[in-house]
């Protein structure tokens, strides 16, 4: 009888050594991942956000989730705002004629501009929650929040100011080409030339080009704080 039940003894006496051998890996895992957003993206200059090795998947662990609430944000980013360069070529005027011309045009990239940043802050929104619910000791939670501002935050912030400077300058010069066509009797246009017989319509004109000019200085202000921004410069 003592024979028979010696293998089911020994077995039972091998599962705690065998967990034991196993051990807790979190700490590893922990380390690895915050040593990896420390040296790839918190001291790095500008936005960074590497694409995981099946190695640093492997050695993160369960926090490849964590970081997989930057990535998805970053993937929602890119592909909101990816259409801004062709609106902004679209809609860029460089003369009284183009402002007349390409009016529609200009509505066009107005709507663009306010879907690109209906998209953008319900996606900052979406991740901002997620993050939010993130169980992490203090000690990857300081560095993890770090990289948040940095690869989430900061870029999307920047993104929802500069977008709206966009759409300003667009009303400014919507107004602009309202007011040139319902005074079109009194403003001769000659390609970069343009000629106003009554001082009252020169006046008023002069009023909408100058805020006009102001709120594209002001865009490009805030396109040079976007690309120090991404860039790090």
């Amino acid at each position: 009888m003592n024979v028979s039940f010696r293998p089911h003894w020994l077995l039972a006496l091998s599962l705690p050594l065998l967990l034991i051998a196993c051990g807790n890996k979190e700490p590893e895992q922990r380390a690895a991942f915050t040593q990896f957003l420390q040296t790839r993206i918190v001291d790095k200059p500008g936005v960074h956000v590497p694409k995981l090795t099946p190695d640093e998947a492997k050695a993160f662990g369960d926090y490849t989730t964590h970081y997989a609430v930057i990535t998805d944000f970053n993937g929602a980013m890119d592909a909101a705002v990816k259409p801004l360069g062709s609106l902004l070529q679209k809609g860029a005027v460089h003369s009284l004629s183009d402002v007349i011309t390409r009016r529609d045009d200009m509505k066009a990239v107005q709507s663009g501009v306010d879907d690109m940043s209906a998209q953008l802050k319900q996606q900052q929104a979406k991740t901002d929650s997620a993050h939010a619910q993130l169980k992490q000791p203090d000690d990857l939670k300081a560095v993890y929040d770090k990289a948040y501002e940095r690869t989430v935050t900061l870029p999307a912030n920047t993104f929802l100011e500069v977008l709206p400077q966009i759409r300003k300058t667009l009303d400014s010069s919507l107004k602009v080409a309202d007011y040139l066509s319902a005074h079109k009797a009194q403003i001769d246009i000659n390609g970069p030339r343009m000629a106003v017989q009554d001082p009252k319509v020169q006046a008023e004109l002069n009023g909408l080009l100058q805020d006009l000019n102001a709120k594209a200085q002001i865009v490009q202000q805030a396109q040079g704080r976007l690309q120090s921004v991404i860039l790090g410069r």
